[in-house]
């Protein structure tokens, strides 16, 4: 039998999350860069909102269609294409800005192509650690990457803050570097072209190959949505996370006019932000304790109500520094949650089914969130920062108690479903097809 070679020496692994790792770093830049300067270039923090709502909305259309053809697709070469397209439109960007020829629908226009790019690269990462991580390590591997997510939260919005006092381009043109690299170094890792189980073509007695028969994209869609649909407790933590993604993505431009109504600049933004790194990095590093204490379902009511909390306490008026201290407390119980459903659905989904599965279950989760920039834009501009959070964080605290009546969501253990149950197997005809 041969060993299990530890992750830290899994070079696939590490080649694939420096990668993923230099790309988040410089979108983090720009997570913040961006919205400074639709605010700076119209004063508007309704259509700062509606660059980053774009964004999504773009991001959820394609999902699904990404997630099909993912599983249809060489997953290399895919992943390298739609970095590479990246790092192009993160270049066209910074051209015009440094140009002083940026406008609105600049931003919506290349916004809306960086979320087609990231919908085949978050797939193809997704199925690529099931690809190359043994089961036995995929926790440890999922909590190294909600690490790398956390401390690109933790250092990239201040020194994104401070990029951008150095010049309204300058983090942008950095972000383009690292996409580039992102790119070198996912060429680098050699990930899985093709599921272990993919069906390779056969030969004809005539000698010419006879490929698999390719069912139609709608029948591949609803093999993996029929599958979420009959796995019990699931459907409703997604319905649950579809809320928290919508009341969670509404926070960012509330909080930074918050901050400049008390006097703060880009570079105490940035900082500010900063704290959902140190608890993001500190959660990542106890998830694995945390997430032994709770199941999956009463991990998310935990976090729905430490996440309300926390977020109507950052409008306490104790000064511009202050909106630090309760986002540290937001992160720092988000990572065991995503670490745990990550690792239940790595388990609990065939991989051929992986790509398709990893879009349905982010559209579930996340088809609310395009209306969360939007939402919170609005509130800030028809409320004030501080009191528009305070409603966010109240909504979040009322979904928690809601969420609460669900007796299947708050005994959802994540357990693989005996064979012969509910599971729908790849190429079964959904019900009702």
């Amino acid at each position: 039998m041969t060993d299990i070679v530890p992750l830290r020496r899994n070079a696939r692994f590490q080649l694939l999350w420096i990668g993923s790792a230099v790309s988040r770093l410089g979108s983090e830049f720009t997570r913040l860069a961006m919205p400074l300067l639709v605010l700076a270039l119209t004063g508007s923090p309704g259509l700062a909102g509606i660059v980053a709502g774009a964004r999504t909305v773009a991001f959820l259309l394609i999902q699904i269609p990404a997630g099909v053809w993912v599983d249809r697709w060489d997953r290399r070469r895919t992943l390298i294409t739609a970095q590479g397209l990246q790092a192009v439109v993160s270049a066209l960007l910074a051209a015009l800005i440094l140009t002083d020829q940026v406008q609105i629908w600049h931003f919506v226009t290349l916004a809306v192509l960086d979320a087609l790019c990231a919908a085949f690269i978050e797939p193809v990462l997704d199925t690529a650690i099931r690809g190359i991580v043994p089961t036995s390590q995929l926790h440890s591997a999922y909590a190294q990457e909600e690490s790398r997510t956390h401390a690109a939260g933790l250092i990239g919005p201040p020194l994104g803050g401070l990029l951008y006092s150095l010049g309204r381009a300058v983090p942008f043109v950095v972000d383009t570097i690292t996409f580039l690299a992102a790119t070198l170094f996912y060429a680098l890792a050699k990930v899985p072209r093709r599921p272990a189980n993919h069906s390779q073509p056969s030969t004809r007695e005539d000698g010419e190959e006879q490929r698999p028969i390719r069912r139609g994209m709608r029948r591949e869609a609803a093999e993996a949505i029929t599958w979420l649909w009959r796995q019990r407790g699931l459907r409703e933590v997604t319905a649950a996370m579809m809320v928290l993604n919508l009341l969670g993505g509404a926070f960012l431009i509330p909080l930074i006019v918050l901050v400049g109504e008390r006097g703060g600049g880009a570079l105490t933004t940035g900082t500010v932000l900063a704290g959902l790194g140190i608890g993001g990095l500190a959660g990542a590093l106890l998830s694995g304790r945390i997430g032994k204490l709770l199941p999956p379902g009463r991990l998310l009511l935990v976090v729905l109500t430490v996440f309300g909390a926390a977020l109507a306490a950052t409008a306490l008026p104790w000064g511009a520094w202050w909106p630090m201290v309760p986002l540290v407390f937001i992160t720092l119980s988000t990572p065991s949650l995503n670490v745990v459903l990550s690792v239940v659905i790595a388990r609990m989904v065939p991989e051929e089914l992986l790509g398709r599965m990893g879009a349905v279950l982010s559209m579930g989760s996340m088809a609310l969130k395009p209306f969360g920039p939007v939402l919170g834009g609005a509130l800030a501009a028809a409320l004030g920062g501080a009191v528009a959070l305070v409603v966010l964080g109240g909504l979040l605290v009322v979904t928690a108690a809601a969420a609460a009546l669900s007796r299947k969501l708050r005994r959802f253990t994540g357990d693989v479903s005996p064979a012969g149950g509910d599971a729908v197997q790849p190429g079964a005809t959904p019900a009702g097809a």
